[in-house]
């Protein structure tokens, strides 16, 4: 083997002169090991992009090897928490002296948690997708948990469109009658006959992006599933009986709402939670009768905080 071998980038100097405001990897696969508050921690399997800035504008490139070795090591010894995000962006940083002073990682990965049924007490597995972005610029950390949360949407409109026909039907079937017995209803009402018209649901997506900051260690993802979950009222669930499909029916037909109404719902139950510096919802309804979505962007609303 060679004693030495060549270092391109640093011997070489940049063929055009320029600063980059982000050189590294994306989409490096690699197991890491999550801390969520209050579940045990795990391994995920989970897709990195990893930056810093080249703030010389004669040097060929930064070290990528350093940036990959960096993760790995977390990987392999550590647990991604608040403060473990935070030293590895700063080594990002360190480990790039004189060629570098910002730093950029994201965490894309599925998060599973054991989620029990409505009724039967069932439990079963949901995942829920989640991204953890970390960032350092001019000096400032800044540390961001994205969470999507699926859950069922029925719309007001159809709703009350399919009552009306209902009416209707029941307005034919007995109009003849001057009597009817209430045991000659309720069985009526038990056909297809009866209900004639159901309202359009669909599954939809509650996309959250929150702040965290100093106070945080392990990641508050339960907490915002719960928190976005018991807003919403009618999750997308996991393990059922028959039971939790009816009573699944019965949340959908008390909590009716437009994407309005979900976004309302959403940014109401945030608000009440303390240690968030920020929030952002985005409500998408998959429509079911429509081709194109319905969607409700809406935020914490604080001054140089996120925008729609």
């Amino acid at each position: 083997m060679p004693t030495s071998m060549p270092d391109i980038a640093n011997q070489t100097a940049a063929q055009t002169e320029g600063t980059l405001d982000r050189v590294g990897m994306g989409n490096i696969e690699m197991p890491v090991m999550v801390a969520a508050k209050d579940e045990a921690e795990r391994v995920v399997s989970a897709h990195i992009d990893a930056f810093v800035n080249l703030n010389d504008p004669k040097a060929k490139g930064i070290h990528m090897s350093r940036l990959y070795l960096l993760l790995d090591d977390l990987a392999s010894n550590n647990t991604l928490t608040y403060q473990a995000l935070t030293g590895l962006l700063n080594e990002f940083i360190s480990s790039h002296e004189d060629l570098s002073d910002t730093a950029f990682v994201k965490f894309s990965f599925d998060y599973p948690m054991r989620r029990e049924a409505l009724i039967s007490g069932k439990k079963g597995w949901r995942v829920y997708p989640v991204t953890i972005i970390g960032k350092i610029e001019q000096g400032k950390l800044d540390i961001e948990l994205c969470i999507d949360i699926a859950y069922s949407s029925t719309c007001p409109c159809s709703a009350a469109l399919a009552r009306q026909l209902i009416q209707q039907a029941f307005a034919s079937k007995f109009e003849q009658q001057d009597s009817i017995a209430k045991e000659d209803i309720q069985q009526w009402l038990g056909t297809t006959e009866g209900i004639v018209a159901t309202p359009h649901s669909q599954r939809s997506i509650a996309e959250i992006k929150v702040k965290l900051n100093s106070m945080v260690s392990s990641f508050p993802i339960t907490d915002i599933v719960d928190t976005v979950e018991a807003s919403l009222q009618t999750p997308v669930q996991a393990a059922v009986k028959r039971e939790d499909e009816q009573e699944f029916a019965r949340l959908n037909g008390q909590n009716l709402m437009f994407c309005e109404d979900a976004a309302r719902r959403v940014q109401h139950a945030m608000n009440l939670i303390e240690g968030y510096d920020d929030f952002w919802v985005k409500i998408n309804h998959l429509e079911s009768l429509h081709a194109h979505d319905a969607i409700a962007i809406t935020t914490k609303g604080i001054e140089d905080g996120y925008k729609a």
